[in-house]
């Protein structure tokens, strides 16, 4: 099996792309739809897949414009040190029985490979350490699955000067599980029906987008059975928190008590610093409204109210 080159890239606008990778789930997407990223929800996706929400612009971030002009570099270093001659593809791939899945992939490598290529800062250095981290393995095994092919190496840039190279050769349960689970989210888009909230920032942002107002409605949902099993859990999940809290509190008072007026302690499994910051100067905003309201007048906006979640209980609960 070998993937279908469903569009030449050589001329297509970041437009044009855009609009072909609304067509199924790409290489980027896949650790998103199977709610293994770190950065984007099922439900963000979906948004995105569904036309509802734009995806974000990532273009003109530092990371990413770092990280496409030293692709190049990074490519040529592989192929030097492994002996290996790798090749651009400069199209979009399509897996030939599930049309959904997509891939753009990095490089090719002679025998049967895939390149792809990575930057990483010194901050991110940690997550290297076990292997390839999770959303990228699930990246290359995506454009595994739409290729057919059976191995992968990854060249990562470490704090512009540490090399490394990973290799990937799932297990075909492992592809196996990929497709299930990208079909399964795929499904959702096709039904237009939104997978579940995960509890990350990401979905609790694309919630916000899906339901940015509230009208004057109030559910009543006393002799919902499933509704109110949820209702007692938040209550239950918000005490433990609560507790949780509380009891942190109690550990860093006392951790301050006993350096005084020290900035830190070093133990055994790291260290605590309560360090001083410096004097900074604020704008007494309160004041100058009193005092001179002309003045602010013309520099007042509005400011589009947001939904905020609370949660109470009846007496004596």
């Amino acid at each position: 099996m070998s993937a279908l080159k469903l569009v030449s890239t050589k001329t297509l606008s970041r437009e044009e792309w855009l609009q072909w990778r609304h067509r199924g789930i790409g290489s980027s997407d896949a650790a998103a739809a199977t709610g293994k990223s770190p950065y984007t929800s099922p439900l963000t996706l979906w948004l995105e897949k569904t036309g509802r929400k734009p995806a974000e612009d990532l273009t003109q971030k530092e990371a990413v414009r770092w990280g496409t002009l030293l692709e190049p570099l990074i490519a040529q270093a592989y192929a030097e040190q492994s002996g290996k001659k790798v090749r651009r593809v400069n199209a979009i791939l399509q897996h030939p029985e599930h049309p959904f899945l997509l891939a753009n992939l990095d490089r090719t490598i002679e025998g049967g490979g895939i390149l792809e290529i990575k930057t990483a800062g010194l901050r991110s250095q940690g997550f290297w350490e076990e292997g390839v981290p999770e959303h990228y393995r699930i990246q290359v095994l995506h454009q595994l699955l739409v290729t057919g092919k059976t191995w992968a190496e990854v060249a990562v840039l470490i704090g512009g000067q540490e090399f490394r190279t990973y290799r990937i050769e799932p297990q075909a349960a492992e592809l196996q599980e990929l497709l299930q689970a990208e079909q399964d989210f795929w499904h959702h888009v096709t039904a237009d029906t939104p997978p579940e909230s995960d509890g990350s920032e990401s979905s609790g942002r694309a919630l916000q987008w899906l339901y940015p107002r509230s009208t004057a409605t109030l559910v009543d949902y006393t002799d919902h059975a499933a509704m109110n099993a949820l209702f007692r859990e938040l209550i239950q999940a918000r005490a433990k928190r609560k507790a949780a809290e509380v009891r942190e509190a109690v550990l860093e008072q006392r951790m301050k008590e006993s350096l005084g007026d020290a900035e830190g302690a070093l133990f055994q499994l790291g260290k605590v610093l309560w360090k001083s910051s410096k004097d900074s100067q604020s704008l007494d905003t309160k004041k100058l409204i009193a005092e001179h309201p002309d003045w602010v007048a013309p520099y007042w906006t509005t400011k589009p109210g947001s939904r905020r979640f609370t949660v109470q209980l009846n007496e004596g609960e």
